[in-house]
């Protein structure tokens, strides 16, 4: 346990300006003590964790971290910046930085250690006294628990609660605040308990993609959240030790649930049927008062979550409605965002569909009748008619499920409902795209306003599945068909006819503008917009020829960023490491099928070189597509339908000029680079463990 952190891995004048020179300086101890063995690709797994999720937290913490092959021990560097570095926390830069590395197949002692370590962060006079210790020694004597010599003496470091018997470790991960007892309970902290005068009781759930530290320390920060308020808090910790499930009897006598994940809850359904607040893990880690007064408060209106609801144990931050004390900004992202990550297989489905039954029947097809009036097995326009129709189903589905998950974001279950019937609506009226957006935002905002309102005990069970899906689909259908839905479809209509007229220097320029937008995220959400409005200008029996210009200069745009890291790793491979030329090879088919995935590990490590170079060459693309007037009926497939371009010569030029750019200035970028201070030279397989992309990505290949 003591050799996890020694003097030799403390730095306490670290002179790093970025996190990723501050990575590197902490992780080169750990090279020089022989606990980690490629120190690029173990930088690689740091700079893919931290795209996770930034490892800044409040208070001037950083805590990057990871598990990693190339990780020996388990093991912790230390390092304190008087500059600041600046990790993604809310308040600033972080003084205090931890490095902590853990190997793949780490056993449940360390890890539990490691997590000691997140909760002591939470303790004011521990990283009070990391801020003024005078040497590496004390620092590391601190850090262990040990009384540091000279120091002041605070202990309670990372071995302090650690049990003995590595078999115990798992049973760190439930940990009961306790505090608030029956006679400490004063004023309102009883309030929505079914027992007066005892504490309100919270069950929690903490998780994070590593399992290591954010987990831990949002466990610790509701515990002493909960103590404060008077307000009895169990957390159960699914973190990488491990959990052991809370008793089935703690959760039932609970009044409320916080779940503080960021991925997906294990064994969810146990939860089910109390007042719940789903949010991520930082913000247990930065506003744990708050997440507990929601609960509260939810429990005061008789808010509780279905059965139904709390067994989707995947809700990822998209499906939710963003935590509480977010910006609106941020919040209507990832409701916009929910939506479109429903819509976008839809897209791919129909729009595939009607691109085989275009290639199999023609450009006539669409005006083929019904198969259900004529088909003939023999015949190849029969089936290319059964093809185009059931895709022109699925597109019917476009508005109404956009509409419809955005409500769910907002909402959850009880915004599906009025979403899918403002979706429809929007459908029949003409309004489109616009109107499906205004429809789930209008369905979540009426769901969220009924939710609030105080309802008798004995209503409460017909609530979710007759009160709410009738009041509101009433109410956005009102909205829809009498108040908005005209205005609406007229912007629509006015949006659709600037397109149809766009020609020349205003087409080029769009195709550029949509190329940035592609290349900008690799599947984010500014990549989605971009695609989305493609889509959508298609999604009809007969979109004009803008439209299909548009939808093929966001196709071209999108293949662009992994075939040219394809190219890159092959042509100037000594600029790559190991692992990236292995991904190289595997872009040449994702980027010719255009899945923009291909591009995101050289993006996750290398993003100030590979981001800005892709986007160059996704704006070279767009904007020479639009001038060759390249046209696309298919949303998907990349140079699978080829065959359905208009100017299919031209179109594969303009994805070849594309991609030479951006290869051409990842090679120079990337040959201009200077190591960092200390560093050795990148040799054959040297490359610059970068930082982070930016943004969540979705699995949507686009």
């Amino acid at each position: 346990m003591s050799d996890m952190i020694t003097a030799d891995l403390v730095d306490l004048d670290l002179s790093a300006d970025t996190k990723e020179a501050a990575a590197r300086a902490l992780a080169e101890r750990m090279v020089a003590q022989g606990r980690v063995t490629d120190l690029d690709g173990f930088l690689a797994d740091v700079a893919a964790r931290e795209a996770q999720m930034p490892t800044g937290l409040d208070g001037g913490i950083g805590i990057p971290h990871c598990r990693s092959e190339h990780v020996t021990e388990p093991t912790l560097a230390f390092g304190r910046s008087a500059a600041g570095v600046d990790f993604g926390a809310a308040d600033g830069p972080a003084d205090l930085i931890f490095l902590i590395a853990a190997p793949a197949g780490a056993d449940d002692a360390h890890l539990t250690i490691l997590s000691s370590l997140a909760r002591q962060l939470m303790n004011a006079e521990f990283t009070d006294a990391l801020r003024s210790v005078g040497d590496a020694s004390a620092a590391a004597a601190l850090i262990r628990g040990e009384e540091p010599t000279g120091a002041g003496g605070v202990s309670g470091g990372v071995s302090e609660g650690v049990p003995e018997n590595a078999s115990e470790g798992a049973e760190d991960s439930v940990a009961v605040s306790a505090a608030a007892s029956a006679e400490t309970a004063t004023g309102s902290s009883d309030e929505g308990s079914d027992e007066p005068g005892r504490p309100f009781r919270i069950v929690a759930v903490t998780s994070c993609p590593t399992g290591i530290a954010h987990t831990y320390m949002a466990a610790e920060a509701l515990e002493h959240a909960g103590r404060e308020a008077g307000v009895e808090v169990a957390v159960e910790t699914q973190g990488s030790a491990g959990f052991t499930r809370l008793d089935p009897a703690v959760i039932e006598a609970a009044d409320g649930v916080i779940f503080a994940h960021d991925v997906p809850v294990r064994e969810k359904d146990r939860f089910a049927g109390k007042p719940t607040v789903d949010t991520g893990v930082k913000a247990a880690i930065n506003r744990p008062a708050e997440l507990i007064g929601e609960v509260r408060g939810k429990a005061a209106r008789g808010e509780v979550t279905a059965a139904g609801s709390a067994g989707s144990g995947g809700a990822s931050p998209v499906e939710r409605g963003g935590g509480a004390g977010e910006g609106y900004g941020t919040k209507l992202r990832v409701w916009l965002m929910s939506g479109v990550s429903y819509m976008v297989p839809f897209v791919a489905a129909g729009g595939l569909l009607i691109a085989l039954g275009f290639a199999i029947g023609g450009y006539e097809i669409n005006k083929a009748p019904s198969v259900m009036d004529h088909f003939v097995w023999s015949q190849a326009d029969s089936w290319a008619a059964l093809l185009f129709q059931i895709g022109g189903v699925a597109f019917a589905f476009l508005v109404p499920v956009l509409a419809g998950y955005i409500a769910y974001g907002m909402a959850d279950r009880p915004g599906l409902v009025p979403g899918f019937v403002g979706g429809s609506i929007a459908l029949t009226i003409n309004a489109g795209f616009l109107g499906g957006l205004a429809a789930g935002l209008i369905s979540g905002a009426v769901v969220m306003a009924i939710q609030r309102v105080r309802i008798p005990a004995a209503l409460r069970g017909i609530m979710p599945v007759v009160v709410i899906p009738l009041i509101s689909s009433a109410v956005v259908g009102f909205l829809m068909f009498v108040v908005i839905g005209k205005p609406i479809a007229s912007a629509q209509k006015a949006m659709t006819d600037w397109l149809s007229d766009l020609s020349g220097a205003n087409a080029i320029l769009l195709g550029a503008l949509l190329g940035l937008m592609m290349c900008f995220d690799l599947g984010g959400p500014v990549n989605k917009v971009a695609y989305a409005f493609a889509t959508a200008g298609i999604a009809v029996s007969d979109p004009s020829d803008s439209a299909m210009k548009i939808m093929a200069a966001v196709m071209a745009a999108g293949m662009v960023p992994p075939l040219a890291m394809a190219l890159a790793t092959t042509v100037r491979s000594k600029l790559f490491n190991a692992a990236e030329r292995e991904n190289g090879k595997a872009a040449w088919v994702l980027g010719a099928s255009f899945i923009s995935e291909g591009a995101i590990p050289f993006a996750a490590a290398d993003p100030l070189r590979v981001i800005p170079s892709s986007m160059v060459g996704g704006a070279v693309t767009g904007a020479l597509s639009m001038a060759f007037g390249a046209t696309l009926r298919a949303p998907h497939g990349g140079i699978f339908v080829v065959p359905l371009i208009g100017n299919p010569l031209l179109y594969l030029v303009a994805i070849a000029a594309g991609v030479c750019v951006t290869t051409a200035l990842v090679i120079v970028l990337k040959g201009l680079r200077k190591p960092a201070p200390g560093a050795a030279a990148p040799g054959p397989g040297g490359a610059d463990p970068s930082a982070s992309a930016p943004g969540a990505k979705q699995p949507v290949a686009a």
